[in-house]
């Protein structure tokens, strides 16, 4: 596992002083106490390279021009060229190094000194003082290039996502002009076929079956005109379908599903609190079940069980053979409902279950709990 950046800084800190004081130790004359104090002093100093740079450049100067430290200002120098910002405060330590690095002191005559002594004195003391600068500029250069490389990589991955979301809005307004075009079209001509059914029609049993067309195409219509504002808001926080139904809609959708069925509730769901999702989940569950019956086996004999067993809302429909007389429709239907109540069902912790009876009917009983 890598160490955290500050125990990294921490340890590098102390390498660099162990370094300078080897450097001084190594350097220094036994006669020579001032200069070895001065020569500590920068060692010291260098501790505080990477919190107050320009004071340690300045403490090791000392040392530099009457001492035996010479590691301990490089080291300086090369934390003022990482950590400070302003290029002129950078050359200028740059220069007040290389001058403490060719300067004799105490101070004398430079016509004392031979030329070709000077020359590469100067070229000497050129190398100390620019060498920690070009390379803390470098590697202040590599950090800035990383962060315009890592603020690039995140406009490009928002740009990404931007037109992934453009073009999920194009599909949603796609789709939404379809189902209002098309089905919302054709459903509100059914709606106001079953209505002139209701109306003209003289036998009561015709009546009631329009009645309950055209009730279950103005409740379709609704939803989906709400699913067509929601997808019209292409992608935007959008509250959720409106209104969404619970369990005490289900004697109400068993009422006007057209299917003659016979319910039971367990009186303890009275006092039993379940979350959105549940109530939902147990809600398209039955009027899956009542679908499939109308589909499948119009005119059979239906049971519908509500109740509650472990901290689990449990719904069942069963229905029994569909009566001989009764043709059988065809009706469009693309075999996706139970798979997504299942899915649904696995998501609440649940589970459902969907197989045929012995009787020749059909059994359709999910579990939901009200935590995962």
């Amino acid at each position: 596992m890598t160490p955290p950046v500050g125990l990294r800084l921490l340890a590098l800190d102390l390498v660099a002083v162990m370094v300078a004081f080897l450097d001084v130790v190594l350097q220094a004359r036994p006669s020579a106490t001032v200069q070895f104090g001065l020569s500590m002093v920068a060692v010291a100093a260098v501790a505080l390279c990477p919190f107050l740079p320009r004071i340690a450049l300045l403490l090791t100067l000392p040392g530099l021009f009457d001492g035996f430290s010479f590691i301990a200002p490089m080291f300086a120098l090369f934390s003022v060229a990482v950590l400070l910002q302003r290029r002129w405060q950078i050359w200028v330590c740059s220069a007040l190094t290389v001058a403490g690095n060719f300067l004799p002191w105490p101070p004398r005559a430079l016509d004392d000194i031979p030329e070709t002594t000077m020359a590469l004195s100067l070229i000497y003391a050129l190398l100390v003082g620019v060498a920690p600068v070009a390379l803390g500029l470098l590697v202040q250069a590599r950090r800035e290039l990383s962060a315009r490389v890592a603020e690039l990589t995140t406009s490009r991955d928002r740009e990404q996502q931007l037109v992934t979301e453009s073009a999920l809005a194009k599909e949603r307004a796609q789709l939404a002009r379809e189902m209002h075009d098309v089905v919302s079209h054709q459903v509100s001509l059914i709606a106001v076929q079953a209505g002139a059914l209701q109306v003209t029609a003289t036998e009561q049993p015709v009546r009631e079956s329009a009645r309950t067309i055209r009730q279950l195409s103005v409740k379709t219509l609704e939803e989906l005109r709400h699913m067509v504002d929601v997808l019209r808001a292409a992608g935007s926080r959008t509250g959720e379908l409106a209104p969404q139904p619970r369990l005490a809609d289900i004697p109400r959708l068993i009422e006007t599903s057209g299917v003659q069925a016979r319910t039971s509730i367990d009186p303890r769901l009275a006092g039993l609190r379940w979350p959105d999702t549940v109530e939902r989940a147990a809600y398209r569950t039955v009027q899956e079940a009542l679908t499939n019956v109308r589909k499948h086996a119009a005119g059979a004999s239906v049971d519908v069980r509500l109740g509650a067993c472990d901290g689990a809302l449990e719904v069942e429909v069963v229905n029994g053979p569909p009566p001989s007389i009764v043709p059988a429709e065809r009706l469009p239907g693309g075999g996706h409902g139970l798979l997504g109540l299942r899915e649904r069902a696995e998501l609440l912790g649940g589970s459902l279950l969907a197989r045929p009876t012995g009787e020749h009917g059909f059994v359709v009983k999910g579990v939901f709990r009200s935590s995962v």
